[in-house]
């Protein structure tokens, strides 16, 4: 990620931590779950069209900073690696991974290392957008967590990140 890009994606992640939210900081005020629900499903939609397949979402998380994760199974990649995209309750805000969150630094990286093909990771990048998905790259989201809430102190399990934030368990 180049220092313009980079500067850009600190810009909608700091923008996103300053949305008002409740104490417990697993969503903003005005949180629409119904809408994201339904943006997971067109989600879900786009992805099985395009990958032929059924691709899972799992919409019961609880006492975390998103509400999904959807799978596309590992068999019908180019890669042979399942690609996940996980939905955060701030900003519209979404990231893709291949085969789970952390496994590679970012979907370059998991590119380079033949995890993820370009045209999949075109499929994947363009289902999301075309939503209103405004897609993260894991890298930035590994940085130490500096932002306006109090979260930093609370740490329960460790070192908090943007991750943390924006797309984990709380």
């Amino acid at each position: 990620m180049g220092e313009a890009e980079a500067g850009a994606v600190d810009a909608i992640l700091r923008a996103a931590d300053r949305a008002p939210a409740p104490a417990h900081l697993e969503f903003p005020y005005g949180f629409d779950h119904p809408r994201a629900l339904a943006r997971v499903r067109a989600l879900v939609d786009r992805l099985q069209t395009a990958f032929d397949c059924r691709c899972p979402a799992d919409t019961g998380v609880q006492d975390a900073s998103f509400h999904a994760t959807v799978c596309v199974p590992a068999e019908v990649t180019g890669a042979g690696e399942r690609i996940v995209v996980r939905l955060s309750n701030f900003g519209d805000l979404a990231v893709a991974s291949a085969d789970f969150p952390g496994c590679y630094g970012d979907l370059d990286e998991a590119e380079e290392a033949g995890a993820l093909t370009s045209a999949d990771r075109r499929t994947v990048e363009e289902a999301a957008r075309s939503l209103g998905c405004v897609l993260i790259p894991e890298s930035a989201l590994r940085r130490p967590y500096d932002g306006v809430t109090r979260m930093a102190e609370w740490a329960p399990r460790g070192e908090v990140t943007w991750w943390t934030r924006f797309f984990d368990y709380l």
